[in-house]
């Protein structure tokens, strides 16, 4: 086995730290959610809280890791009764984004079942990480119907495999831990919600720092074995702090003064739901223990909510986490029981005032820490917005315009039966939805079609020497279930930022009809793109991505200005669906075109150059929307024509408001689809 990187040794990160730390006191907590830019020693930090837990008893021989003092009575290797008990270390399981259906909720030989009678079931990841810890690295990367399992299982706290009437069900308890990079999509609220705590990570720009996490990074990968002795006595004396703090946790108490106080904190900041209660009672607690007091108070219901309050605040997709630390104050300080008025902070640094807050902070290190900045630095500094473009192509430039309120659209299709990524947008064969029809089986078996498997069997049972009630099944009569799911599309956006387009009024409301497109877009688990053009040339704004933060963001900060290369955005556009092409051919595009239709730039003919490069798209058969912005009393219907070329519609900026923009790229799609079949 190979050697993982102390725990001890990752210096700084004291949320992150602490977070781990209280849910090895307190597997109640729920998990922690690590959110972080790449390179910030997430998964390092993670993987290395294994080797801290304690030993867990389970029953010998079971495969399901049942507890000798209390067995599942519905253990599929049960039952357990007086069964010997066996101790191994706590299990750290991680499922792969890419892992399929069978092998996160185990398999079930169909044929046996079907011909035997038998449930031969090969246990899989949820089962493994009952009792443990199931890490997800990059969850939010993770496929939907994973997502519904998980969910599914950290419910109810158990696992059901079913296949067609035959089922199994085992206990899957476990710690779920995630990491992510915001920049690569957000989690659906319903799995963000499952998660206990979270934390937000970021590398340090402190170079003192950085120099220690390279060094200690590079003696770790020259000797681990070696390097992993240094830090065997701090790892061991954190081990022993852990276990004395979960047999202090039960005497814990929970005043009601506390309680009020996280219930008030609660309402103040419209948590949904009562999860965020429980989950700050626990995490309270879980301070309380870890600093070995037998009561909860005021810090520890503070830091509680720092750390399970910011991911429950996200009011829609483009909110960023994050918890407004004075509101905070203000309420813990109006609900503060009378007999901590008067307290001092303790200024050590294991106290309130120290990096893990609330009496609760991790051992002190000397060292810096392991790529990240400290967490006492306060909350970080929203990024300033780009710098204006100079030159050329920023003469007439306009300052960003803020964007009108994003409305809500409906589901926007493309026609056709398509192949591609799981979501919740256009027709697709897909693993999950409803079954369509039946196939033989390419591999193994995961679908079983039990109508058509009978009817393929049933001719052949008197040839086969049937004498019993019992259906003799072999190999060649099973039928694999074709089913009819959503895909996930890639929206790819062109927006005209050219000074023609520059009237504030009309530019928020373009930016409003985009936003409320790349929110129908985090919806549906969508890629989406920014292309812009404005001045002499056109650049990718975003490259395709499952972040719609990250497009949100990009949007918000356009300037407009210059002439109009409406063939320069639109060739830029062809070259990144052409890519995207290669990369991912099974995702089908849509082009949405924002612009007036005027093409004042780009060349000697700029009209010209702006239908060759619509012919392309249309040659491709990219399905594509004009949203025609040009206003005024006298209109050129220059978009209408650019969306003839695209082999498309148009459709004004004033029907993108309320329902009229419901219909529009399904209704699109159709029309093309109905001209290629006349054609």
């Amino acid at each position: 086995m190979s050697t993982r990187y102390p725990f001890t040794a990752v210096v700084g990160m004291d949320d992150l730290r602490l977070a781990l730390l209280l849910n090895a006191v307190s597997p109640a907590v729920g998990g922690v959610l690590v959110r972080g830019e790449k390179g910030t020693a997430k998964s390092t930090a993670v993987r290395a809280l294994a080797d801290l837990l304690p030993e867990v008893p389970v029953v010998a021989g079971c495969r399901f890791s049942c507890d000798p003092g209390a067995p599942d009575p519905g253990c599929p290797d049960g039952p357990h009764e007086a069964a010997p008990a066996d101790a191994r270390a706590a299990r750290m399981v991680e499922l792969p984004v890419g892992a399929s259906e069978d092998r996160l909720v185990g398999a079930l030989d169909i044929e046996r079942a079907l011909a035997e009678g038998v449930k031969a079931f090969e246990p899989g990841l949820l089962a493994d990480a009952h009792r443990g810890i199931l890490y997800v690295d990059e969850v939010n990367l993770l496929h939907d119907h994973l997502i519904d399992l998980l969910l599914d299982a950290a419910a109810m706290g158990s696992s059901y495999v079913e296949r067609e009437g035959v089922s199994v069900r085992h206990a899957a308890r476990f710690l779920l831990v995630g990491t992510m990079n915001p920049e690569e999509g957000e989690l659906r609220p319903q799995l963000l919600d499952r998660f206990g705590l979270t934390v937000e990570v970021a590398a340090s720009r402190e170079p003192e720092q950085r120099v220690e996490v390279v060094r200690r990074r590079l003696s770790f990968e020259d000797d681990p074995a070696a390097f992993a002795a240094r830090w065997a006595g701090e790892e061991s004396t954190l081990r022993e702090r852990i276990v004395a703090a979960r047999e202090l946790l039960p005497r814990v108490v929970l005043g009601d003064a506390a309680l009020l106080q996280i219930a008030a904190t609660c309402a103040a900041f419209e948590v949904d739901g009562m999860r965020a209660d429980i989950v700050m009672a626990r995490t309270a607690t879980a301070l309380a223990a870890w600093a070995g007091r037998t009561e909860v108070d005021s810090d520890d219901v503070r830091q509680a909510a720092l750390l399970a309050l910011p991911h429950r605040r996200r009011r829609n997709p483009f909110d960023a986490p994050g918890l407004d630390e004075d509101k905070l104050d203000e309420t813990l300080e109006q609900f503060r029981g009378e007999d901590e008025g008067d307290e001092d902070p303790d200024p050590g640094p294991d106290g309130p005032g120290g990096p893990g807050g609330g009496g609760g902070g991790v051992p002190p290190q000397s060292d810096g820490p392991e790529g990240t900045a400290p967490q006492d630095a306060g909350p970080e500094e929203a990024p300033a917005p780009a710098p204006a473009p100079q030159g050329p192509s920023g003469a007439g430039e306009r300052a960003a315009v803020k964007a009108a309120e994003p409305f809500r659209t409906k589901m926007l299709s493309v026609p056709g039966l398509g192949e591609g990524a799981a979501g919740r947008r256009s027709r697709a064969r897909t693993e999950h939805g409803r079954t369509t029809g039946s196939v033989r089986p390419r591999g193994a078996l995961t679908k079983l079609h039990l109508a058509a498997t009978v009817h393929a069997a049933a001719p052949h049972q008197k040839a086969r020497g049937r004498s019993g009630p019992g259906l003799v099944v072999r190999r060649d009569d099973l039928r694999q279930a074709t089913r009819e799911g959503r895909e996930g599309n890639l929206v790819l956006f062109a927006v005209d930022a050219s000074g023609s387009m520059a009237a504030r009024q009309r530019m928020s409301a373009v930016k409003g009809a985009v936003l409320s497109l790349l929110l129908d877009a985090y919806q549906r688990r969508d890629k989406v793109g920014l292309v812009t053009f404005r001045g002499r040339d056109a650049e990718v704004a975003l490259p395709p991505t499952s972040s719609v933060d990250a497009a949100a963001a990009r949007l918000e900060q356009l300037p407009t200005g210059g002439r109009t290369p409406l063939s320069a955005g639109l060739l830029k556009a062809h070259d990144v669906l052409r890519v995207e092409r290669l990369r991912d051919p099974s995702r089908r595009p849509l082009l949405v075109v924002v612009t007036d239709g005027r093409a004042t730039g780009g060349g000697a003919d700029p009209v010209a150059l702006a239908s060759r490069a619509a012919r392309l798209h249309a040659a491709d058969g990219t399905a594509a929307v004009v949203v025609d912005c040009e206003t005024g009393p006298v209109r050129l219907g220059l978009a209408g024509n650019l969306a003839r070329e695209l082999g498309g519609t148009a459709v004004t900026l004033d029907e993108l408001r309320a329902d009229s923009i419901a219909g529009l790229v399904r209704n699109v799609q159709a029309e093309q689809h109905t001209t290629r079949r006349a054609a």
